[in-house]
């Protein structure tokens, strides 16, 4: 077969627009030896081979349905007598989990608390700091009303000195 008709086929395989006669050539194609094939067809090889080699593979016997027909004689059960005490330690282990849950869920609101409070305490802290603020720039704004005051007065005492001084 020519290699080019083959490239054109594998080519139609990787597409998936092959038809299974092509697939079939194919595989027959790759079931034969062939020493000066190219490499690009070469690489499909093991993939074709692997295909071709399906009919290699014995066909599973058939099942033997014979052990199964013989008659199974039923085992009489074993009375098992239930004591009220004597599983005490799944008792145990239920009330044990009850207690380590109770105790999770009181952890857990526990510390949901303690956050509610941190917030409103930090809510607070900003709210008496804002105040402080304010009030510190009331006081800045009066101390420099009264710093003018004084150098007005200052002026005064100055220009008072001197009209003394000259009469």
């Amino acid at each position: 077969m020519d290699y080019k008709a083959i490239s054109a086929l594998l080519e139609k395989y990787w597409n998936g627009e092959s038809s299974l006669e092509e697939e079939a050539m194919l595989k027959a194609f790759y079931a034969e030896p062939h020493p000066d094939m190219p490499e690009d067809l070469e690489e499909a090889a093991p993939l074709f081979q692997y295909f071709g080699g399906g009919e290699a593979i014995p066909a599973e016997p058939e099942w033997d349905p014979l052990p199964f027909t013989e008659t199974i004689t039923p085992v009489p059960a074993k009375i098992v007598r239930m004591r009220p005490g004597y599983n005490w330690m799944k008792y145990a282990a239920v009330l044990l989990m009850a207690v380590g849950i109770g105790y999770a869920l009181k952890e857990h609101q526990h510390t949901k608390q303690q956050a509610n409070q941190q917030l409103a305490m930090e809510e607070e802290q900003r709210k008496a700091y804002q105040e402080t603020k304010k009030a510190l720039a009331l006081l800045s704004r009066n101390l420099n009303k009264g710093t003018e005051k004084m150098q007005q007065l200052s002026y005064f005492n100055t220009a008072a000195v001197r009209l003394s001084a000259n009469n």
